[in-house]
């Protein structure tokens, strides 16, 4: 019985009775056979991809089962959850399609923040219209249409609702918090981000979900939603890359490894290994750039689309003329090892 993923885990529920968000502490990418049959005795599964609301009583067959599997983990979280009277949920995803239930979107958007999977290696189709806009809290997830009601029944008891912010994605460390990472402002990385380790997320920097690093990064600006960054590679101070999600093109935009996005730079179009924009230079998959040889003569004029990829360039623009131009890059961008020993 061949399954792509697996996990237990708490569910919330809004007051129609409708779970609005799953955390999965524990999820299990290519469970083995024998474990999915044996869960799927105790839960009655049978085929396809479900979400299915567990009773703390399965759970300790859950957990007998986990164990003899040798998934520890989730066999030390299904006896807590045994004891737990919150909702559970067990979602069993047979293949890799589009989910079809909240549970299963928060649980491919885990798969990617446990690292798991790297962006773009999960089917996310429609996960936008799938998710609640919810309230986060510090009292927990909250429907937008009940928070009016919990705020004037917090006040009632004395308490205070917290709204940390109104949306569909919540910030990744409420979920998990990946080894060996820094980040300097929680509320700027989404569930869903992969943040490789080593990377370093400054104050002003940012991830959207089904993007980020893949090892070693200094992120100061802005990694869009579908955006790689490549080991080694630096986000600058209010540097900016493209996405997809606002009906742009299909391209995905990436960087390589070693690479160098200036302070308040822009990046429209896959950039290579070892390749540097200058600060302040914003370049689009149509931008015109003159390549220069190595005695800084034109060679020709091309669109930065057709650079992508390629290695070892320097794009800088032209202080007396405004145009962008392109040369070999001869130094790779070297990070301080010491701002990336993220113990």
């Amino acid at each position: 019985m061949a399954s792509f993923a697996l996990a237990l885990g708490t569910a919330t529920k809004n007051r129609d009775n409708k779970i609005i968000e799953a955390f999965f502490p524990t999820p299990i990418l290519n469970p083995a056979d024998a474990l999915v049959s044996a869960i799927a005795a105790v839960v009655e599964y049978k085929e396809g991809n479900q979400a299915i609301e567990v009773t703390a009583a399965q759970c300790t067959d859950l957990a007998a089962a986990f164990a003899a599997a040798g998934e520890a983990a989730s066999a030390q979280f299904a006896t807590k959850a045994a004891e737990s009277a919150q909702p559970l949920v067990l979602v069993l995803l047979a293949s890799d399609e589009a989910p079809a239930s909240v549970a299963e979107g928060f649980l491919k958007l885990q798969l990617i923040s446990h690292r798991l999977v790297l962006p773009h290696g999960l089917v996310l189709d429609g996960i936008f219209g799938l998710l609640h806009n919810i309230a986060w809290t510090n009292q927990g997830p909250i429907d937008l249409p009940e928070l009016a009601d919990r705020q004037m029944e917090a006040r009632l008891n004395g308490e205070v609702l917290t709204v940390d912010c109104v949306d569909k994605f919540p910030k990744m460390v409420d979920y998990v918090v990946p080894a060996g990472v820094r980040i300097a402002d929680t509320s700027r990385v989404r569930l869903g981000a992969h943040v490789g380790e080593g990377t370093t997320v400054m104050h002003e920097g940012f991830i959207n979900f089904n993007a980020g690093t893949t090892g070693v990064s200094m992120v100061e600006g802005r990694i869009s939603a579908g955006v790689v960054v490549g080991n080694g590679s630096d986000i600058g101070g209010g540097a900016s890359i493209m996405g997809t999600l606002s009906g742009g093109g299909k391209v995905v935009v990436s960087i390589g490894e070693n690479s160098l996005l200036g302070a308040n730079a822009g990046l429209g179009f896959p950039l290579g290994d070892r390749c540097t924009i200058e600060s302040g230079l914003y370049v689009t998959a149509g931008s015109k750039v003159r390549m220069l040889d190595a005695s800084g003569q034109e060679v020709e004029v091309v669109k930065a689309r057709d650079l992508a990829g390629k290695p070892d360039l320097l794009f800088r623009r032209n202080s007396v003329t405004g145009q962008i131009e392109c040369l070999t890059n001869k130094t790779a961008v070297e990070l301080n090892s010491e701002l990336h020993s993220n113990n």
